[in-house]
């Protein structure tokens, strides 16, 4: 953590806009106007597409970006395996997917000296990376920033959910500063450094094999509601023109690549395109729910969705839940029990849940398989099984759901990991019978 790196952050500009075709240059005159590669580039850079989906996409869901940088990305030596350290990936095939409900505190603090890429932990995932379908879910714990090294993910985009610490995000594009109460996206392949913003960091990530995240579809909701596309915030243009030694890693196929390049690839000058990172404050999602009766299914906060094959079938779905108020007559007000044929793995950020008295820390974690039975804990279905149904404001608390269609198989780490709640399953002992015929 550095004095510098939090001035950097506080000075931030952003474009704005979910899916815009963006354009940014820290140069004037870097940007070529009306063509995208021309004979010669402007400033003596070289043009560079990114793609981030197939040629022949859709329009409407079509991803890709040019570069104009110092040296093309194709100028570096070869690649060469190295330790995974905590990172897995798809399939995961070191235990067996488990239906019962598990519950996780947070990661222990790492080593002194650890950063963002070492201090990765995979939790478990479905699907397979190589193919592009499915997730996986990671945490970090950090508290050293990423010097002279950065990284790129050639298996899926990256969704970071800062949780303790704040994060400075040097990408390819820019700068992106993401905070608790922030998300961070990391389009696939976009190479980022990360620098701490506080002494240490601690959060989430969803690795999203599958379909680039997009906003969801409202329906009936109409135009407006849900997560902005205004709100979505992109980095504008800045370069870095290095010649020291940089450690270049890229995640591929499931494992670790490594190369030094004599320069630092964050060397683009301008650039415009669609394919870019993004930073959105979970805070400013719009909430909708009942003002009537009965609590709305988990669906109505989703800030993301990446599609699968099968319309509303998300292969994953990123949903907050935000400060709100509650109104629902004759009403139990807290999520329901229910099984679901969805996986969802739920992290807190800050305060609480309020379907969990306790043991539901920030930091911490759940996974609840599809079809394992869950719902409020026994003290909190008594609490709002009598309590006084007036407007109630839920403000203490902020968190987060990983919803996929696929079950969730742990890693052998995260089964037999100490900081697993072996006891979960006791919260909803205390719940009674009060049947009456």
């Amino acid at each position: 953590m550095s004095e510098q790196a939090r001035k950097t952050a506080e000075a931030l500009e952003y474009l704005t806009g979910f899916g815009n075709e963006h354009s940014s240059e820290a140069v004037p005159g870097a940007l070529p106007i009306g063509r995208n590669s021309p004979q010669r580039a402007p400033l003596g850079l070289y043009a560079e597409q990114l793609s981030g989906s197939a040629f022949t996409e859709p329009r409407t869901h079509n991803r890709r970006s040019w570069l104009y940088r110092i040296r093309p990305s194709a100028a570096h030596p070869p690649f060469t395996r190295i330790d995974n350290g905590a990172l897995r990936s798809a399939p995961f095939t070191e235990t067996v997917a488990d239906p019962n409900r598990l519950r996780w505190n947070p990661l222990p603090a790492p080593a002194p000296g650890t950063d963002f890429l070492a201090g990765l932990w995979t939790l478990g995932g479905n699907g397979d990376a190589a193919q592009r379908s499915g997730m996986a879910i990671h945490l970090y714990a950090a508290n050293a920033d990423m010097t002279d090294r950065v990284f790129s993910d050639s298996d899926g985009e990256l969704l970071i959910v800062p949780e303790r610490g704040g994060l400075l995000l040097r990408t390819e594009l820019g700068l992106l500063a993401a905070r608790p109460g922030d998300m961070a996206l990391i389009p696939r392949g976009v190479r980022f450094r990360v620098e701490l913003l506080d002494a240490d960091a601690r959060g989430y990530v969803c690795e999203n094999y599958g379909q680039p995240f997009e906003l969801p579809n409202l329906g009936p909701i109409g135009a407006n509601g849900l997560a902005a596309a205004r709100d979505f915030q992109a980095p504008v243009a800045a370069y870095e023109d290095s010649e020291r030694p940089t450690e270049v890693i890229n995640k591929f196929c499931g494992n670790l690549w490594s190369a030094t390049y004599d320069h630092s690839p964050l060397d683009v000058v301008a650039w415009h395109g669609s394919h870019v990172p993004y930073v959105y404050d979970m805070r400013r999602f719009n909430v909708l729910g009942s003002i009537s009766y009965d609590h709305p299914d988990p669906s109505i906060f989703t800030v993301l969705t990446s599609p699968s094959d099968t319309p509303g079938l998300a292969g994953v779905d990123f949903v907050v839940f935000a400060p709100r108020w509650l109104v629902g007559e004759d009403t139990f007000r807290p999520p329901y029990f229910h099984r679901n044929v969805m996986s969802e793995y739920m992290g807190l950020i800050e305060g609480a849940y309020d379907a969990k008295a306790e043991g539901f820390v920030p930091g911490g974690g759940s996974l609840h398989n599809m079809m394992s039975a869950h719902g409020p804990d026994h003290e909190t279905f008594d609490r709002a099984s009598a309590a006084e149904l007036k407007p109630q404001k839920i403000d203490d608390g902020l968190a987060f759901m990983f919803e996929t269609r696929w079950p969730i198989t742990a890693t052998a780490q995260a089964a037999g990991a100490d900081h697993l709640q072996r006891g979960y399953d006791d919260v909803w002992q205390g719940l009674q019978r009060h049947f009456r015929a």
